[in-house]
Formats: structure tokens, C-alpha cells, sequence
């Protein structure tokens, strides 16, 4: 489990996190929303140990993060970023770095992470895509096969920070479905949206950032109700019950 406990971070000459405490809990979706440039993306570099903190302190099961090797970290928790460089490699050779902190020098796959890697392509709907060169590829695509790397490192907290970026409609409910089978599995999934009704239909819980600060955590219905999220968003959210729940749009 990862806990921020009064996480101060930033780069030089810019404090952008202030004091923040937040822990994220095996088998629950949590929301990271917030304005642009309020601190998302640096509070998912700080809790997987890529940003050092200035104040406060992360704790990756009980132990400072900061004392932890890169591979210890990597085998606890898969970091999927905004952007990333695309190499002329392969969709399934891309997935297979996934696998590196479970191999031992030199990196040999096995037969089980090649394995691993089929099925984290399926799992995402890139089967098909699994032999084609990364810049032929659209930008939905590159990221379905980033989703794939991120699960066959078979970790048991997941960041995806704006992983639904490039994607249609349906390819999001997918991400979003997916994000909720890994917790139903026992694993931290949390998510940087910028799609506040596809946040508050699939997330447990939402964190909601500004300025730096964590202004307010709870469930979907619970900052929906008090107001907080149209405040801090500056939007206007409006509900409908369905079959499966509440469904929110913008007013």
C-alpha cells in the first residue's frame, strides 16, 4: 500500500504539492481530479518514488520509498505516464519491458512472460497489433499497448496518469471496466482523469486537488452532494438514476 504523509514536492524553484496525506487502498478505483496544473501528475511521480519530496514523507508498505531499490519499486507498483518516448521496437516487445524487475541479469524472457505479455494485449484489445512497429501505430493504439505493458508488470498498485487519453468512447469504458476488475482483484488502481462523469460513474473514491492541496476525499455521490467538485472544477454536474447507478452529465 502507498501512503503520502504531509507530501510536500516539486521541482526547482517550484513547490507545486503542498502537505498532502492520501493513501491508496488495495481493491479500490481512486480519481485523482483536479484543475490543470494543480498537482496530479506530481503527486503519481512522488507516490511511485520518481520525484524526491521536499516535506512529508511516502511510505510504500510501511517503509519510506525513498529507501527502497528501483526494482523493489517496480515490482509493487506500475507507473503508467502521460507521455513517453516511442522507441522502433514492437507492440510486444514494448509489453515485455512490463516483465523486467521479475527477470535476473541478463533480461531473458520466459515462456511465462511472454505469456504474460500475450495476455495483457489481449486484455486491452491490441492482440492484433502485438507484431507492428510502435510508430506505425495511431495514438490510441500506443496507448492501449502501454496499458498492456503496465499489466503484465502484475503489480499491486497501478498509476495511470490520463490513461484514457487518445481513446474513443468505447475503448475509455474499456479502460475504465478494466481498472475496476484489477481492484476486484485486490489491486490500488489509481487514475489522473480529466473526464469528471467517466471519473464519477467508475471510481470508488475521488481526490480532489487544487492548487497544490488536497481539497477533499470521498465517494463520487459523496462530493457530488456537498458541492465540492463543481466548486473546485468551476462546472456544473447534474445526475440520473439508471439500473446500475447513478449516471452524472454536465448541466
Amino acid at each position: 500500500m502507498i501512503e503520502l504523509q504531509g507530501v510536500t514536492a516539486g521541482y526547482p524553484g517550484r513547490e507545486v504539492l503542498h502537505q498532502v496525506s492520501l493513501d491508496f487502498v488495495p481493491g479500490r478505483v481512486v480519481a485523482l481530479l483536479g484543475p490543470n496544473g494543480c498537482g496530479k501528475s506530481t503527486l503519481l511521480r512522488a507516490a511511485d518514488g520518481l520525484l524526491p519530496v521536499s516535506g512529508g514523507q511516502v511510505l510504500l508498505d510501511g517503509v519510506p520509498i525513498c529507501r527502497c531499490a528501483p526494482r523493489q519499486i517496480a515490482r509493487k507498483i506500475a507507473y503508467l505516464p502521460q507521455s513517453r518516448p516511442v522507441p522502433n521496437i514492437t507492440a510486444r516487445r514494448m509489453v515485455l519491458h512490463g516483465r523486467f524487475p521479475h527477470l535476473s541479469y541478463p533480461r531473458r524472457c520466459r515462456t511465462e512472460d511472454y505469456d504474460a505479455a500475450r495476455q495483457a494485449l489481449e486484455r486491452v484489445d491490441a492482440a492484433d497489433i502485438a507484431g507492428r512497429l510502435l510508430p506505425e501505430l495511431s495514438g490510441g493504439q500506443r496507448q492501449k499497448v502501454y496499458l498492456a505493458m503496465a499489466l503484465a508488470q502484475d503489480t499491486e498498485t497501478v498509476l495511470m496518469d490520463e490513461p484514457t487519453t487518445y481513446l474513443d468512447v468505447r475503448h475509455q469504458l474499456e479502460v475504465m471496466a478494466l481498472a475496476r476488475r484489477l481492484a476486484e482483484q485486490g489491486r490500488a488502481v489509481v487514475l489522473v482523469l480529466h473526464d469528471l462523469c467517466l471519473a464519477m460513474r467508475s471510481a470508488d473514491e475521488i481526490a480532489l486537488l487544487s492548487e497544490g492541496r488536497l481539497v477533499r476525499r470521498g465517494t463520487p455521490e459523496t462530493l457530488y452532494a456537498d458541492g465540492s467538485l463543481s466548486r473546485v472544477m468551476g462546472v456544473s454536474l447534474g445526475r440520473a438514476a439508471s439500473g446500475d447507478g447513478w449516471r452524472y452529465y454536465y448541466e
